[in-house]
């Protein structure tokens, strides 16, 4: 059967102002990466790959397994002096008992080094079990040129990460929703397990979602050896985008500006819902529904956009039955001739077979015709 294509429409559902892009940003880093986690691109970098020292970005990490810990089991931790740290604290004092997932806003709202050293003593048995854990979870999210060694990040020769694999770091904690929605808080109230009457107030330190409305969330990091360290997230049109700027003494302006750049040069295609009705034979019906719900968003530049072309390709009628949920076509996405995505048409609806009501002369037919 000859396949048809039954709809060819250039379909452009955003429809973005074409601008030039802003200038390529001078930055102040020693090491930087502009990362687009929807497509997997590098729009701007330098010296990306280059093994530095990543400072108290190392949290994000410890995050990211505390609130998957959490979600499994949210238990109470009390804070003992085997969890004692110098630098950045949320203030634990010896017998306090808070959750894990408040550990988990220690890290993220204030560098709690202290709440860093408690999750992972919770978690890993000790310091060097929980780094296990660490190492292994980085190697799954594609960090080739990472160790950790601590889940502070406490300057440690043994230590280290580059520009790019902390943005493959946020990109997986990004599609966490525990940790996307605390990475974007500006502020969180922990109430406390013990004393139960004690509740405290901790600030972001990443003052990037306050500066930036296009900011979702990231983290920040200092150590006189790795100099000034942010990893940030942020959002506009559709697009997402992440950051890294590491020994950077200008990373507030040095992010805002990468983040002009990246969104003037990037603009995002949502195919949205595409339907049709394919006609049936031989069914009780004369139609089928056939619709493709989950597409993804298409990162091109503002001029591509334009261009894309949605096919959508079936046959051009099917035979009943026709079960819901079976494969009745494809809908392709094409920009220039070159196929970007293809997604599968699905059936919404059922088509049984018809029926056919037979005759009293017709039923003495067929009885004398039996054998």
């Amino acid at each position: 059967m000859k396949k048809l294509i039954s709809l060819i429409i250039c379909v452009v559902l955003c429809v973005p102002v074409c601008v030039r892009a802003a200038e390529k940003p001078v930055t102040g880093a020693e090491s930087f990466v502009l990362y687009c986690p929807q497509n997997g691109s590098v729009i701007l970098s330098e010296n990306a790959q280059k093994r530095m020292k990543p400072a108290s970005t190392t949290k994000l990490m410890t995050t990211l397994l505390t609130l998957e810990a959490a979600k499994a089991d949210n238990r109470t931790v009390t804070f003992t002096r085997e969890m004692a740290a110098e630098g950045s604290s949320m203030y634990l004092k010896f017998g306090e008992k808070v959750r894990l997932s408040d550990l988990a806003a220690g890290m993220m709202m204030c560098s709690g080094n202290d709440a860093a050293n408690a999750a992972a003593i919770a978690i890993g048995k000790t310091p060097e079990g929980f780094a296990k854990l660490m190492n292994k979870r980085a190697k799954q999210i594609g960090m080739e040129r990472t160790r950790f060694v601590t889940p502070s990040g406490l300057d440690d020769d043994n230590h280290y990460t580059t520009a790019y694999d902390l943005a493959l770091l946020m990109a997986a904690g990004l599609d966490n929703p525990d940790f996307r929605a605390l990475t974007s808080r500006k502020s969180v109230s922990v109430s406390f397990a013990e004393p139960k009457d004690k509740i405290v107030s901790y600030n972001n330190h990443n003052k990037l979602l306050r500066l930036d409305s296009r900011c979702i969330g990231g983290k920040t990091g200092y150590t006189t050896a790795a100099g000034r360290c942010l990893v940030s997230a942020a959002e506009k049109d559709g697009v997402t985008l992440i950051c890294v700027t590491l020994n950077d003494k200008n990373d507030w302006d040095d992010h805002t500006a990468l983040y002009d750049y990246g969104f003037s040069a990037l603009s995002a295609y949502s195919p949205g819902k595409v339907q049709t009705e394919i006609p049936c034979v031989g069914g009780e019906g004369d139609s089928v529904t056939a619709a493709c719900q989950n597409t993804a968003t298409l990162i091109l530049n503002p001029d591509e956009n334009k261009r894309v072309k949605q096919v959508i390709i079936a046959d051009a009628f099917l035979y009943a039955p026709v079960k819901k949920g079976s494969t009745v076509g494809s809908v392709e996405y094409r920009l220039d001739g070159r196929l970007l995505k293809k997604y599968k048409l699905t059936a919404q609806n059922e088509i049984k077979i018809q029926k056919v009501k037979t005759g009293f002369w017709q039923k003495i037919k067929e009885f004398f015709n039996y054998g």
